[in-house]
């Protein structure tokens, strides 16, 4: 059974002092945006973004996770129509950035046909989605100016699920 939320997956790499970031070409729409699902069953967030990112881009579960303040809603009739009846027409997104260790070869699942490893600022000019630009700003500033105080209180909160 569909879960009523999203999760919103950011893969991130550091490289000497640069931040760079994955994004996928989905197939159905040429679009470019991050990696999203949702949830199955009773997963948390945070189960649901693991899970994603292993399904669409071969990414360990084990990786670390950070939980971004950024939230949005997502209307549930574009995804898969009311499937949670007429009273529930928004789910909420909720978005995760994960840190890999390198540029390793990502896989490409059968929803997308590429990706790229940019800096925000070129994501940014490529990514469709508005949530998604919210999220990889807030993920960048974080990591740049080393304001984790937040972040670093939600990734202890995270562990509890793990």
């Amino acid at each position: 059974m569909r879960a009523p939320f999203q999760a919103l997956v950011l893969p991130f790499i550091k490289e000497g002092e640069k931040y760079y970031y994955a994004i996928f070409k989905r197939k159905d729409l040429s679009i470019w945006q991050f990696i999203a699902g949702g949830g199955e069953g009773d997963e948390t967030p945070i189960e649901t973004a693991k899970r994603e990112a292993y399904e669409e881009a071969g990414i360990d579960r084990k990786s670390p996770y950070i939980r971004l303040a950024s939230i949005t809603t997502i209307p549930a009739v574009n995804i898969c129509g009311l499937k949670w009846g007429e009273k529930i027409i928004m789910i909420p997104e909720f978005a995760f950035g994960v840190e890999l260790p390198s540029r390793k070869k990502l896989k490409i699942s059968s929803e997308h046909t590429q990706y790229l490893w940019l800096s925000c600022e070129d994501a940014i000019k490529k990514l469709r989605y508005d949530s998604n630009k919210s999220a990889i700003w807030e993920l960048d500033y974080r990591l740049k100016n080393k304001s984790l105080g937040g972040i670093k209180k939600n990734f202890q909160t995270i562990k509890k699920f793990l």
